[in-house]
């Protein structure tokens, strides 16, 4: 705890800098990191090689720790985006008067010190300090060590910018990234008020289990598509095959087809080349199996219990076959994580019968 005692310390002084913030000198403060990033774009990409450079270029991995000049400017128009949202704090939920006269209301504040423990993504290194300066929290950020030297200089430049209009620049800091301290971290409970991590299930299941800090929880991303029998099928592989390849290493890429038996064998048979175009693997139930197979498919495993509920983040996918929609939702709901699911179907009222059944923070139909 030693190690790292002087950054909880310095958190929780800084809370009382960030609290002197109103609403428009949070709102000022990003528009101004804003314009400092833009500024910097050549050194962020500079930085950001140092860590690129270490992945192997076929790493699917490799894509969402690249940072680039359109990158950037996205981040930036990000950060503006951020500053126009509307103060949480201060807002006032609710108010009585008690027998005795006295006056209760119930007013929004902010969480205090918030630790975000993340991988290799450093757009959340912006996106994480952007939300909690607007939201008055002071914020802990623990990113992957194959993006230090990207995230080392974001955060330099969020402080330097705290710093240039007086503020306590401790209201963002760097946590270590060696692994050996994750347990400090999870076990500062008197210094950190709220945890989240972002990332694999591996990390996720890591930190509920040995945090005694709260913990927010954030799912990782086991997302399915079905494909139902009335779907337009040349439709369904353009959907299908750009949401597996074109960001395989995000939280909400494809990873599992289901697809209806009504079409199976001839969606497969349009789809197959285009999977093979982009050399994704596929781990096929005991259907899709002989139906690939026969096809000639080449990169081709037979599912275990394991690859359904299973999050890729590669250029791999698994391929369940159904009869009809009620199986379709039983495996859905079975093995989602509650992500991101979706529904191809021409008929209005299989997709409102998905829209209510399937347990996921987004649904598309």
């Amino acid at each position: 705890m030693s190690e790292i005692q002087d950054i909880l310390i310095n958190a929780q002084k800084a809370q009382n800098s960030i609290l002197q913030m109103d609403d428009f000198a949070k709102k000022q403060l990003l528009q101004l990191l804003a314009q400092a990033i833009s500024g910097k774009s050549e050194e962020i990409i500079l930085e950001n090689k140092k860590d690129t450079i270490k992945l192997d270029a076929e790493d699917p991995k490799l894509d969402r720790l690249i940072l680039n000049t359109e990158r950037i400017t996205n981040l930036c128009k990000s950060l503006l985006a951020v500053a126009e949202l509307p103060d949480p704090t201060g807002v006032l939920l609710s108010e009585k008067t008690l027998d005795n006269g006295l006056l209760v209301k119930k007013v929004t504040v902010a969480l205090g010190v918030v630790a975000v423990i993340y991988e290799s993504r450093p757009n959340v290194t912006l996106d994480v300090a952007s939300l909690c300066l607007r939201s008055g929290n002071v914020c802990l950020l623990r990113g992957g060590q194959n993006a230090y030297h990207t995230n080392l200089i974001l955060i330099a430049i969020i402080r330097q910018v705290l710093a240039a209009n007086g503020y306590n620049a401790n209201i963002v800091q760097q946590l270590p990234a060696e692994r050996e301290f994750i347990i400090d971290i999870l076990t500062a409970d008197k210094y950190i008020d709220v945890i989240i991590p972002r990332g694999s299930t591996q990390l996720i299941d890591y930190v509920r289990k040995n945090a005694t800090v709260p913990v927010i929880e954030t799912g990782a991303g086991v997302c399915h598509t079905y494909v139902e029998s009335t779907a337009i099928l040349d439709q369904a592989v353009a959907v299908v095959v750009n949401a597996k390849v074109s960001r395989p290493s995000v939280c909400n890429s494809l990873d599992t087809i289901v697809v209806d038996n009504a079409i199976a064998a001839e969606f497969l048979a349009m789809a197959s080349p285009e999977l093979e175009k982009y050399n994704v693997t596929v781990y096929g139930d005991n259907q899709s199996y002989e139906i690939l197979s026969t096809i000639g498919f080449s990169r081709l495993n037979k599912a275990s219990e394991e690859d359904f509920g299973r999050e890729f983040l590669d250029f791999k996918c698994s391929i369940k076959i159904v009869n009809g929609i009620e199986e379709a939702l039983e495996h859905i709901n079975q093995y989602s994580s509650k992500h991101s699911e979706a529904i191809l179907t021409e008929d209005p009222e299989k997709g409102e019968l998905f829209l209510t059944q399937v347990d996921a923070a987004a649904v598309y139909l």
